[in-house]
C-alpha cells in the first residue's frame, strides 16, 4: 500500500464504531431506537427527541447527489495534488446526508440528483474512507419542476421518477 499523505481522522470513542464498520466496508449511521431517526455524525443523544437509546445501523450505501462543489483551490496544502476534485453531499436512500468525495466520474458529467453508490478507499491499514461513484443500476429521477414528475420513494425520502407514459 503506498504511503497515504493526506490528513487522517482522529476518532473519538464515540466515533470509533463508525470507523470500525468502514474498515469492514460497511456504511453505518446512528439510529434512534425511540423515534427511528437516522443521522450522520455520532452523538450521545438523538437530535430529534433527545433520547440516548442509539444504535449503529447499516445502510445500503446508495443515494443521490444532493449538492456538490468542484474544489480547485484546497484549504489544506496536502490536497494540492488532487485538485480539481468533487466534494459532495450525498442524500442516502435511507435519509441522512453524508459529506464525501465523488470519484470515477469526469467533473463535467457530475449532475445533482445523479444516482450514486458507495465505494471504499482503504487509505491505510487503520482507515477506510467511504467515497461515492455513479450507480449504473440507479434509476434516473425527475425533479418536481420537470413535466410528468411523480413523487415516489419507499423510504419516504423525497425523490422523483417519471410518470408512466
Amino acid at each position: 500500500m503506498p504511503e497515504y499523505t493526506l490528513p487522517l481522522p482522529q476518532p473519538t470513542i464515540l466515533h470509533q464504531p463508525m470507523w470500525d464498520a468502514f474498515k469492514q466496508h460497511r456504511l453505518v449511521v446512528q439510529r434512534c431506537r425511540a423515534c427511528d431517526m437516522m443521522f450522520i455524525f455520532a452523538r450521545e443523544h438523538c437530535p430529534r427527541c433527545w433520547a440516548s437509546d442509539l444504535e449503529w445501523y447499516e445502510v445500503s450505501g446508495r443515494g443521490r447527489l444532493y449538492t456538490y462543489t468542484t474544489v480547485r483551490q484546497p484549504m489544506h496544502p496536502a490536497f494540492n495534488e488532487l485538485v480539481p476534485y468533487v466534494y459532495a453531499i450525498v442524500q442516502l436512500d435511507e435519509g441522512p446526508r453524508l459529506p464525501s468525495n465523488l470519484v470515477n466520474v469526469p467533473i463535467e458529467d457530475v449532475q445533482v440528483d445523479m444516482p450514486l453508490r458507495v465505494v471504499w478507499d482503504d487509505v491505510t491499514s487503520e482507515f477506510t474512507l467511504p467515497k461515492f461513484e455513479p450507480d449504473p443500476d440507479g434509476l434516473p429521477r425527475r425533479m418536481p419542476h420537470q413535466t410528468g414528475a411523480t413523487r415516489v420513494h419507499a423510504s419516504g425520502v423525497p425523490a422523483y421518477t417519471p410518470a408512466p407514459a
